[in-house]
């Protein structure tokens, strides 16, 4: 683990750092910092304007100052020369509550506390388009059922062997690429960690995606629903729990249904009693409820919940327990801030674990085609503003993630939801002209 960003620069050749924050709506907001002035911006950070970025901050606040965190550094594969690390954002000494790698940080030491780490793996989708976002960038891709094409996959070799070579080198252990179910939409993998280096690991991989795209003229995109009646870009998240030294699994018991503890259960009850509130902070925008609560698509499925169901080896459920030990909630989307994404996981799973919840029925239907036979599971928010009315009235949850952040977060997406509703659509023209 590195310690020392002065040395790391020496011994790697690195010229730049890249000291990175990430703000309330998913923006990585970075710092060009030449190698020579690491060692002072390693204690006192880099200073930003915070109300220049989504965070609920004022012109008139002092500074909010990025002090990096060495354990995070990772040299860029395609630039060498630069570094990018991650940062705690504070403010005249004190850590800034409602930054999103402060609430993770915080909720991981809660679990901690508890003699437990969360660890997780995400499974990132996206969209390869042409440079202006318009269309997905291979005409040849087009494919009903265009899921693990091998011919689609291969005429975009190039950018994604190019970035499944630098997950492999930096360490990630890299194990699967494909073509999804969208055109022009891919998904790549890599191993599991504890929830914070998960974090920081997906942070980066979407800014490495994107500049790597760019690089071949292209335009990487985590949109949720950039296309109307395609699949749209999920973000699985597979769970697990282990005691501080990682090696025995609190979740695995292979005398309990689906392998799954008792523990399990609780952390799983958890994140069903607060899904509809959750869904503010994994699906965090307007275009985010076109995906789940998305009609049929050209393949024939969404492949994405709208119901808070669960389930064993099932993919048309909100959550299934594909093996013992681990679940994947499959309700996150592209937009998902990597750094909320894992903290709220972990505040459902906690409040799961101290109350003991119960996460009920287990349904084994096709949730697409017999969803209207189940009766009393809650419904998925239809849009943002729905959800975020779930999130503020979820007092517990709300708590768990902090106040701070709390109030911000809803201050800033009702803001959000309101300029979108400001917004006057081809669809108004299209529908209400000669009313």
């Amino acid at each position: 683990m590195v310690t020392d960003l002065a040395r790391f620069a020496k011994d790697k050749g690195v010229k730049y750092f890249m000291i990175s924050y990430t703000d309330l709506f998913g923006g990585q907001r970075a710092k060009l910092v030449p190698a020579q002035a690491i060692a002072e911006m390693s204690v006192d950070g880099a200073g930003f304007a915070g109300f220049a970025t989504w965070l609920d901050l004022t012109a008139a606040h002092p500074d909010l100052m990025a002090v990096p965190d060495a354990s995070s550094v990772i040299q860029l594969p395609w630039k060498p020369e630069v570094a990018w690390v991650a940062a705690t954002a504070t403010m005249e000494g004190r850590t800034v509550d409602q930054a999103p790698r402060n609430v993770l940080r915080r909720l991981v030491d809660e679990a901690a506390k508890e003699g437990l780490r969360v660890k997780t793996g995400v499974e990132p989708e996206f969209f390869l388009l042409t440079a202006d976002g318009s269309q997905v960038s291979d005409p040849f891709d087009n494919a009903v059922k265009p899921c693990y094409d091998q011919q689609a996959v291969m005429r975009r070799y190039d950018v994604i062997a190019e970035v499944c070579d630098y997950m492999l080198a930096l360490g990630w252990e890299a194990y699967q690429n494909d073509h999804e179910d969208a055109i022009g939409q891919f998904e790549m993998n890599w191993r599991y960690d504890d929830a914070l280096q998960t974090a920081d690991k997906h942070s980066f991989f979407k800014f490495m995606l994107k500049s790597v795209a760019e690089k071949h003229g292209l335009r990487a995109t985590f949109m949720p629903k950039p296309f109307k009646g395609l699949t749209g870009s999920g973000c699985h998240a597979h769970i697990s729990v282990w005691d501080l030294e990682g090696k025995k699994n609190a979740f695995a018991d292979d005398s309990k249904e689906l392998g799954l503890s008792d523990r399990g259960r609780n952390f799983l009850g958890g994140i069903m009693k607060h899904a509809s509130a959750m869904a503010a902070i994994t699906n965090p925008s307007v275009n985010s409820y076109k995906r789940i609560n998305a009609p049929r698509t050209v393949s024939g499925a969404t492949w994405a919940p709208n119901t808070v169901t669960w389930t064993g080896n099932n993919r048309t459920h909100m959550v299934r327990v594909p093996g013992p030990g681990r679940f994947e909630l499959r309700l996150p989307d592209g937009a998902a801030n990597p750094y909320l994404l894992q903290a709220v996981i972990i505040a459902a799973g906690l409040d799961g674990l101290r109350t003991r919840a119960d996460p009920g029925r287990r349904y084994d239907i096709d949730m697409y085609t017999q969803g209207h036979t189940v009766k009393g599971a809650p419904k998925l928010p239809l849009n943002l503003l729905d959800a975020l009315r779930e999130y503020d009235r979820d007092k517990t949850l709300k708590a768990m993630m902090g106040d701070e952040f709390s109030a911000a977060f809803l201050k800033l997406k009702h803001s959000e939801w309101n300029d979108y509703t400001a917004h006057f659509s081809a669809w108004e023209r299209d529908n209400t002209l000669d009313i």
